[in-house]
């Protein structure tokens, strides 16, 4: 068996220019994602949430992308979650993509603020309805003392709700992170990765930069 000190990947696929890219952030993202939709990136939408309580402990997790635009980038969640009373409490957050098969990744850098209710219902109906009914079964994030809590829910929540439209909790919706950094970043060989760096002036144009990898 390899030492886990053994494992490297030699990173050979493509690379990244200040020439080659586009002025604009978020048509950068746009080029990106296209590609890992079109070469079958497995859960392309998959990012890491990073967040902090407001003295700076960190915490992150996994959610799906669920929209973006020139505002920022959206997900859903409990507002009541460990990630939700950090946002509460210090909105400043960051995501992360990792499209391992296109030798990427991308990192964004920004402040937190809750979606619209509109919007938020309006995803919320859009979603099966197991998952609409899990929102309200799961406490999330809170201690339960076993799976017979969130399963005795369900069942009764199901039958609540049969034939019936789910609403949605007030303690669920929508995150869009506003974004001041964005960087992408694509493997090289010898670890002499490329990185350029989009950040937010006050005049609200872009400076793009090259980092060290």
């Amino acid at each position: 068996m390899s030492k886990i000190s053994d494992l490297r990947k030699e990173y050979m696929r493509e690379s990244l220019n200040e020439d080659d890219v586009d002025h604009d952030p978020f048509q950068q993202f746009g080029k990106w994602w296209t590609e890992a939709l079109e070469t079958g990136v497995e859960e392309a939408n998959a990012m890491t949430l990073a967040t902090a309580t407001r003295e700076g402990m960190p915490t992150a997790r996994i959610v799906l992308l669920k929209g973006y635009d020139r505002n920022g980038f959206v997900f859903f969640t409990n507002y009541e979650s460990r990630k939700g009373q950090e946002l509460l409490e210090n909105p400043k957050a960051c995501l992360l993509f990792f499209w391992s098969t296109l030798e990427r990744q991308v990192r964004i850098e920004g402040v937190c603020e809750k979606v619209s209710e509109e919007e938020s219902d309006n995803y919320f109906h859009s979603r099966p309805e197991g998952s609409r009914i899990g929102a309200w079964v799961s406490p999330q994030s809170q201690v339960i003392v076993g799976r017979s809590v969130l399963d005795g829910k369900l069942d009764e929540l199901t039958v609540q709700y049969q034939g019936k439209s789910v609403p949605r909790p007030p303690h669920w919706g929508g995150y869009v992170v506003v974004p001041h950094t964005i960087e992408f970043w694509q493997g090289r060989p010898s670890r002499l990765h490329d990185r350029i760096r989009y950040t937010l002036g006050t005049s609200g144009l872009w400076t793009i930069e090259r980092l060290a990898p």
